[in-house]
């Protein structure tokens, strides 16, 4: 069991990601049904809960704390209307002066990385403006309101939150022509990233912590603290929080009891209320 779990701390990422998103790559590329990207991240669902068993970061995440069928509800509503909103690629493209623009001769793979690269700015600037503006900040509230780290709720976001990182990341992208294959490859990546942010694996990356925005140093972000949490909002890479100023690594990584909203213990639990909760007038503190 040790050897297994030494392979998971050091394999999981890498091999999660890769493994995953090079299946994707593969069945788009070969015409498959994109709906096949939705049984894969099932099956991603299962390996994130099954890793997190074998070599968790901390084991009393693991328990449920009656917020598992809500995380549940809210990765079903938000992964279901990003996939409504990539059907629409093809309509919003016919609209757009400059679609032509997009590398579409480039190989899959590549576009998809030149995907990943540009929308993680509009992300992760869009998460940051979260954290600063107040309107913003009662809809990221939400995600914010977890008491524990796991993979599964890395998908659980308040899903106006989801439409303005979505926009953010994706606008430039449909401005010059992103075809609809790689926007639902984009849309899986993101998923499947932000499971890796939030997995509750003991993952051993090494230097990549410096570049990749994976649970090692996504983990500071959900700090209680708004001064010690307001650091890296990278969704995919840690470029922009670098030109921000707001990396960290290195330091203590947080751990039960002090994850949360410092301002706020009380911020409701079940999954209507957290829709409602940015439309009352609640003292949530970034």
């Amino acid at each position: 069991m040790s050897l297994i779990r030494t392979l998971v701390r050091y394999g999981f990422a890498p091999l999660f990601f890769l493994g995953f998103l090079g299946a994707g790559v593969a069945l788009v590329g070969a015409g498959q049904s994109k709906l096949w990207l939705a049984s894969l991240l099932v099956a991603a669902i299962a390996a994130a809960l099954l890793a997190e068993r074998i070599a968790p970061y901390e084991a009393i995440w693991n328990e449920d704390r009656g917020d598992t069928g809500r995380d549940a509800l809210h990765a079903f509503v938000n992964e279901t209307s990003a996939a409504l909103s990539v059907a629409t690629v093809p309509l919003i493209a016919g609209f757009m002066p400059a679609s032509g623009l997009w590398p579409d001769h480039w190989p899959l793979w590549v576009q998809l990385a030149l995907a990943i690269l540009v929308a993680d700015a509009g992300i992760t600037l869009a998460h940051y403006a979260s954290h600063r503006w107040a309107p913003l900040w009662r809809l990221h509230a939400v995600h914010h309101s977890v008491t524990r780290m796991y993979g599964f709720n890395g998908l659980m976001k308040h899903p106006l939150h989801q439409a303005v990182e979505t926009i953010a990341g994706t606008a430039p992208l449909l401005l010059v022509g992103l075809p609809l294959d790689v926007a639902a490859l984009l849309g899986f990546a993101a998923a499947i990233q932000v499971m890796l942010q939030h997995a509750n694996v003991e993952m051993r990356v090494g230097p990549l912590v410096q570049i990749w925005a994976v649970a090692p140093a996504h983990r500071h972000h959900h700090l209680a603290s708004a001064t010690d949490g307001d650091v890296n909002f990278g969704l995919f890479t840690t470029l922009w929080d670098r030109l921000l100023g707001t990396f960290v690594a290195g330091r203590p990584t947080p751990r039960d009891g002090q994850v949360g909203i410092a301002g706020d213990p009380a911020f409701p639990a079940g999954y209507v209320a957290q829709l409602l909760a940015p439309f009352r007038h609640r003292d949530v503190g970034a």
